[in-house]
């Protein structure tokens, strides 16, 4: 991200979900992203109660678990497709299956197959101390996330200890394709860069190269692109024509930032 502002370049950040629809597709998505251009590919463990997630990414975390995937699956995908990447690996997981594994053997596990990043949705800016110290000391980073409902000493907070970048949720709600972006966004961009240095990245509710366009004039550093890609790879008759329309549609988020 640093190198990336000190060039002026937005960072494209695409999502998709491990497993979804299979295990060869995600290894594939994840190079196919790479190609088009991303500078951070955030790859979500499939759970069971994504609290965060809205109907697409709901369904496709449904679909991985019902193909099979499993966080060994996951974490085996990233040692796979990692070494033939520019593109950072951010893994995206709920708690409990940090939990299950144990905190100390996770974050070696995804750092040894090639994760840069963590990001947890469902810890408290009050707990993440002991996961951040424990990432931390693996070689990882802690992304944490803000929302428009932050409170701005909260918000101030949470940019201090977020590492690698400020995620800022764009929307009261949960992901999901949007045909416009509301206007606040800017103003809350404009309250984080008040507060810190870092860079932010916005996320949730983008879907299109339109509106990540308006992310970057809006004075953001990166643009997350979840659901729309989660969908083209997912809803399409099969997983090479998914691949093809994901790859389309990543392509030109990245020209257009």
């Amino acid at each position: 991200m640093a190198k990336l502002k000190e060039q002026g370049r937005g960072a494209f950040i695409p999502f998709i979900v491990a497993g979804d629809p299979n295990m060869d597709a995600t290894e594939q998505a994840l190079l196919a992203l790479d190609r088009a251009g991303a500078d951070i590919i955030e790859l979500g463990v499939p759970y069971s109660d994504p609290l965060a997630d809205g109907p697409t990414i709901q369904a496709a975390a449904t679909r991985a678990l019902a193909a099979g995937c499993t966080l060994n699956k996951a974490i085996d995908v990233v040692r796979r497709a990692s070494p033939k990447m520019q593109a950072s690996i951010l893994m995206f997981t709920y708690f409990n299956p940090i939990m299950r594994r144990g905190l100390e053997q996770f974050c070696r596990d995804i750092k040894e197959a090639g994760a840069s990043g963590l990001l947890v949705p469902d810890i408290p800016l009050e707990e993440t101390g002991p996961v951040r110290e424990v990432a931390t000391a693996a070689g990882l980073e802690l992304v944490l996330l803000t929302t428009p409902t932050t409170p701005l000493d909260r918000m101030e907070a949470i940019a201090t200890v977020s590492q690698g970048f400020v995620y800022l949720v764009s929307v009261t709600g949960v992901t999901g394709q949007r045909t416009s972006m509301e206007s606040r966004v800017e103003g809350l961009i404009e309250q984080l860069h008040s507060i810190t240095d870092k860079a932010v990245a916005v996320g949730f509710g983008v879907s299109g190269p339109e509106q990540a366009k308006q992310i970057m004039e809006w004075g953001a550093e990166g643009v997350i692109v979840g659901s729309a890609l989660v969908k083209a790879l997912g809803d399409a008759a099969s997983p090479e024509e998914g691949l093809q329309a994901m790859e389309k549609l990543a392509r030109s988020i990245r020209e257009a930032i």
